[in-house]
């Protein structure tokens, strides 16, 4: 392992996310070889040096990559205080690994776990515009004009959203099935997204991370990425 920065290491050893790493650093919590280290950018050498994180030492572990069907009912958190399942309850040999983006409680779908924090940090920057892809069940039967303004974005939050493909999978005088597409992360998306027009959603499955599909898992099922799909990803966000 050559030289990294120390944010990186901490989440390639599975301490944290890119962004939780330098947290923890401007917190003052990491020291390296005694020191405490308050500056982002600092280089380390995990073979040599003594890299610590509120005392514990922090040793260099393989990256790993698994594709995780998350069920409806669980969280993607590591503990609840309300006791409710996480995802970790699911993998537990894989406690050390943390979601790329997250599902809510109530929604299903594909979920990618890994400790490498420079391609967690690439596939949620909005400027690599990483698609996810969804299948939405709303309430009731959407008219075109309503979805047009979703697709070329709502304000929300003070901003205008990106725009995202949208079109019906099936539809009942009901509800509707929609395919969903959108490249940004935000707070329940699309949830809101869709209350925005009056059609709340019943329920929300993640089919697609960019290249990556769901078929083949059931829910609870995982897999590990492999080398090709691990290269493409490397070089799909570069």
């Amino acid at each position: 392992m050559v030289s990294l920065r120390l944010q990186r290491f901490l989440s390639q050893a599975g301490i944290a996310s890119r962004r939780e790493a330098e947290e923890l650093i401007l917190q003052g919590r990491v020291t390296v070889d005694g020191r405490e280290v308050r500056e982002l950018g600092v280089k380390v050498d995990p073979r040599k040096q003594d890299i610590r994180v509120d005392g514990e030492r922090v040793k260099p572990r393989p990256l790993t990559y698994i594709l995780l069907y998350k069920p409806r009912g669980f969280l993607c958190t590591r503990h609840d205080p309300r006791g409710r399942p996480t995802i970790y309850h699911l993998v537990p040999q894989f406690n050390h690994l943390f979601p790329v983006g997250r599902l809510d409680y109530d929604a299903e779908g594909l979920l990618l776990l890994t400790n490498d924090g420079e391609l967690a940090y690439n596939l949620t920057h909005p400027g690599k515009e990483v698609e996810k892809t969804y299948l939405v069940k709303v309430k009731g039967v959407p008219e075109e004009r309503d979805l047009a303004r979703l697709r070329k974005g709502i304000i929300m939050d003070g901003r205008k959203t990106a725009p995202a493909k949208i079109s019906f999978m099936r539809r009942t005088l009901r509800n509707s099935w929609l395919k969903v597409t959108i490249h940004e992360g935000r707070y329940r998306q699309i949830k809101r997204m869709f209350l925005a027009i009056g059609h709340p959603v019943i329920r929300i499955k993640r089919t697609a991370l960019a290249f990556l599909r769901i078929e083949g898992l059931r829910p609870g099922m995982f897999r590990a990425l492999t080398e090709e799909e691990i290269r493409k990803l490397k070089e799909w966000t570069r």
